[in-house]
C-alpha cells in the first residue's frame, strides 16, 4: 500500500480461582465483530476479491506517471485496497486476541497477515515511481487537480524520506521478507501469552489461583506483602527459565530492525523509527538526559515509601503497594464509566457524546478470560469502522486509569476517521500517547479534587506519583534500555541473556536508587515487556505524558478555552508532522521545559504528602 501512516462483573469463578471461558460472560460486555463484518463468509469474500488484485497492480506498474489519468486511477485504487485490507486485518486481529488458543482465528489473522505482504509487495513500484518523478510536476499535479490537492502532504513526506526509499525491486523484496522478520515478534507474542505457564500460587484468604498477567499486575497493589512476593515469584520462574529462548527472540528482533534500516540507508534502527514521522532524536535525547538529571524525586520517593512501610529495603514488589490501606475501593465497570465522564468533561459535550456511542454499542471487551490476549489496548483507526477497547478487568484503581487511558486511544481515533480522507486517517504514536494520558491526568485531578476523605485524597495523590513513576520515569528507563541495547547489536556484539539481565538490573537501581533491592527476577524484566518488540515505542509514553500534563495545566489556566485547539489535533489525523500538530495545540516537545517540569510535579506531590501527613 501507498503508505500511510459495569454493572456485575465477574472475570473469574471466585469460588475455584480460575479464569473464566469466553462462553460465561455476558454478550454486552463482548466486542460487537458484525460491525466489520456480519459473518466468516462476508470476510472470505472480500479475501477473495483483494487477492486478485495482487496482479491488478501490474496494470500501472512501471508507468504510473505516463498519465494523469493513470496516476489518479492507481491512487484511488490503491486506497480502495487499503480500505478494504485494514477492515479484514482488524476482524481478523480482534478474533485473534479474544482467544489466542483458537487455532481458527490464528489461520485468518496468519492469512491476511499473508495477503498484506503479498499486496505490499506488489504495490510496492508505488513510492520509488512517484519519488523517481519531479517533485515539482508532482507537487504541480496537487495543485492543480482537485482528485489529487488530497495527496500533497503525503508527497511532501514521500520526497523528504527519498533518501530512504530504494528501488521498486529492492521495495518488493523487502516486502517479501517483511513476514519472516515480524514472525520473531509473533513468535514472543505466542509463547508469552498462551504457552507461558505459571505456578499456581494462594491468594490473600488462602485459595488457591492462577497466576496470568492481568492477576500478576493487580497482585503488585495488595497490602497483603507475602500475596505480592508469592505472585511476583510465580509470575517471573518461566521468564527466568526461559531467558535463552526470550534473549535469543529479543536479539532476532533486533537484528531485523537492524537489516531493515540499513538496507534503507538509516545510520541507526532509532533513526529509522523516529524519522518516518518526522520526529527529531533531540526529543528522545532531551528526554533521557532530562530524566537521568533529575532522578531525585523517585529517590526520594522510594526513600519515603521505604520509610513509611518499615521496610530496610524497598523491593519491587513493594513499589507500587499504597501507603495508606485503610482506603480499600473497589471499581466496578459501570462505576468507572459513571467516573470517565464526569472527569472528562472539560474536553465537552461532543467528546462525551461519542463516548457514549463505545460504551452503549459494544465497542469494548472487558472481562479477562481464558487465552484472551493480556493487557489492554484500542485497535486504531480502521477507515470506515469504528475502533475497539480490549480490557481484562480486574475492579481496581488501575483498571479505571487503564480504562481512560484507552477511551483516550478510542475517540482520537474515532475523530480522526470521521474528520480525515482515508490518506490521513492515522496518526503518529507520538500524537496517539498524548490523547491517551491527557485522558489520565483529567481523571487524576477530577479524583483527587473529589475525595470522599483525607485518606482518600492522599491514596490519590499516590496514585498521580505512581503514573509519573510508571509513565514518565518507567518508560524512559526502558526507552534507555532499548537504545542501549540496539547500540550494542549495531557494532556486532552478542545480545545474550546474561548481558541484558546485567543491564537492565543496573538501570534499575540507577533510576530507584540506593534505597532499593534488587531481586534476581526483577533484572528479568526484559524478558516480559512487549514493547520491546515494537521498535522504539516506549519513549512516547513518557513524551506524551509531559506534552498531556502541560494540555491539562491549559485547559485549567484557561477555564477551558484551549480545549477547541486539542479537539482539532485529534481530528488532524495524519495531516501535517506530530511536532508541528503538537506547536498548534501549544507545546513545544524540542523544548527542555515540558520534561523537567514532569519532575518539579512529582516533587510537588511528595511534598503535599510529607505535609499532610
Amino acid at each position: 500500500m501507498l503508505e500511510k501512516n459495569i454493572f456485575m462483573e465477574v472475570s473469574k469463578d471466585s469460588s475455584s480461582g480460575k479464569l473464566l471461558e469466553r462462553s460465561g460472560i455476558e454478550t454486552k460486555y463482548t466486542w460487537k465483530l458484525e460491525d466489520i463484518y456480519s459473518s466468516h463468509k462476508k470476510w472470505e469474500e472480500d479475501f477473495t476479491w483483494l487477492k486478485s488484485c495482487v496482479d491488478s497492480y501490474k496494470k500501472y506498474e512501471g508507468k504510473l506517471l505516463s498519465s494523469l489519468k493513470l496516476f489518479k486511477e492507481c491512487l484511488l485504487f490503491d486506497d480502495e485496497v487499503g480500505i478494504k485490507l485494514g477492515q479484514m486485518y482488524l476482524y481478523a486481529m480482534l478474533s485473534k486476541d479474544l482467544d489466542l488458543s483458537d487455532n481458527e482465528n490464528q489461520s485468518y489473522f496468519k492469512r491476511v497477515y499473508v495477503l498484506a505482504s503479498e499486496l505490499e509487495a506488489a504495490a510496492a513500484f508505488i513510492k520509488p515511481e512517484i519519488i523517481a518523478a519531479d517533485e515539482s510536476r508532482v507537487l504541480k499535479y496537487c495543485n492543480e487537480e482537485s482528485d489529487l490537492k488530497v495527496y500533497k502532504h503525503l508527497f511532501e513526506n514521500l520526497f523528504r524520506t527519498k533518501k530512504h526509499t530504494l528501488s521498486t525491486d529492492k521495495e518488493a523484496l523487502l516486502a517479501k521478507a517483511s513476514p519472516a522478520l515480524h514472525s520473531v515478534t509473533e513468535a514472543y507474542g505466542f509463547f508469552s501469552n498462551a504457552d507461558l505457564e505459571f505456578e499456581p500460587v494462594e491468594d490473600e484468604n488462602g485459595n488457591l489461583i492462577e497466576v496470568s498477567h492481568g492477576r500478576y499486575t493487580s497482585a503488585l497493589y495488595s497490602v497483603d506483602r507475602e500475596y505480592r512476593q508469592r505472585v511476583y515469584k510465580s509470575y517471573y520462574k518461566p521468564f527466568v527459565q526461559f531467558k535463552n529462548t526470550l534473549a535469543a527472540l529479543f536479539e532476532g528482533n533486533i537484528k531485523g530492525r537492524i537489516f531493515d534500516s540499513r538496507a534503507r540507508n538509516y545510520s541507526s534502527t532509532r533513526e529509522a523509527a523516529l524519522h518516518p514521522h518526522n520526529i527529531p532524536l533531540k526529543v528522545y535525547d532531551n528526554l533521557v538526559n532530562s530524566v537521568q538529571n533529575n532522578l531525585a524525586p523517585l529517590h526520594r520517593w522510594c526513600s519515603l515509601k521505604k520509610s513509611v512501610l518499615g521496610l530496610d529495603k524497598l523491593h519491587p514488589y513493594d513499589a507500587y503497594v499504597t501507603l495508606f490501606p485503610s482506603v480499600k475501593k473497589e471499581y466496578s465497570y459501570d462505576q468507572s464509566i459513571a467516573i470517565l465522564k464526569e472527569s472528562l468533561k472539560p474536553l465537552g459535550e461532543d467528546y462525551l457524546l461519542n463516548l457514549d456511542k463505545a460504551f452503549n454499542n459494544r465497542w469494548i471487551d472487558v472481562h479477562e478470560t481464558r487465552g484472551k490476549r493480556s493487557g489492554a489496548y484500542s485497535s486504531g483507526v480502521t477507515y470506515g469502522v469504528h475502533p475497539y477497547v480490549l480490557l481484562n478487568w480486574n475492579n481496581q484503581l488501575n483498571d479505571v486509569f487503564t480504562f481512560t487511558h484507552e477511551m483516550g486511544h478510542n475517540m482520537h481515533s474515532y475523530y480522526t476517521g470521521n474528520t480525515q480522507p482515508y490518506t490521513y486517517a492515522g496518526y503518529s504514536i507520538f500524537i496517539a500517547e498524548i490523547a491517551s494520558t491527557l485522558n489520565e491526568a483529567l481523571l487524576q485531578q477530577y479524583m483527587i479534587d473529589n475525595p470522599e476523605s483525607k485518606e482518600e485524597k492522599l491514596a490519590l495523590i499516590e496514585k498521580f506519583i505512581n503514573n509519573i513513576v510508571t509513565t514518565y520515569y518507567r518508560q524512559t528507563m526502558f526507552a534507555a534500555f532499548e537504545q542501549a541495547v540496539h547500540e550494542k547489536a549495531e557494532t556486532g556484539e552478542a545480545v545474550t541473556a546474561d548481558y541484558l539481565t546485567t543491564l537492565y538490573g543496573e538501570m534499575h537501581m540507577k533510576y530507584w536508587g540506593d534505597d532499593m533491592y534488587l531481586d534476581e527476577e526483577e533484572a528479568y524484566t526484559w524478558a516480559r515487556v512487549p514493547h520491546f518488540y515494537y521498535n522504539f515505542y516506549v519513549y512516547q509514553y513518557a513524551t506524551s505524558f509531559a506534552a498531556s500534563q502541560i494540555l491539562a495545566q491549559k485547559f485549567k489556566e484557561s477555564k477551558g478555552e484551549d480545549v477547541g485547539k486539542y479537539i482539532e489535533l485529534l481530528k488532524a489525523g495524519n495531516s501535517d508532522y506530530p511536532v508541528n500538530l503538537l506547536n498548534k495545540a501549544g507545546v513545544d516537545m524540542l523544548a527542555e521545559e515540558p520534561f523537567d517540569s514532569v519532575s518539579k510535579k512529582m516533587d510537588e506531590l511528595i511534598s503535599q504528602i510529607e505535609n499532610i501527613l
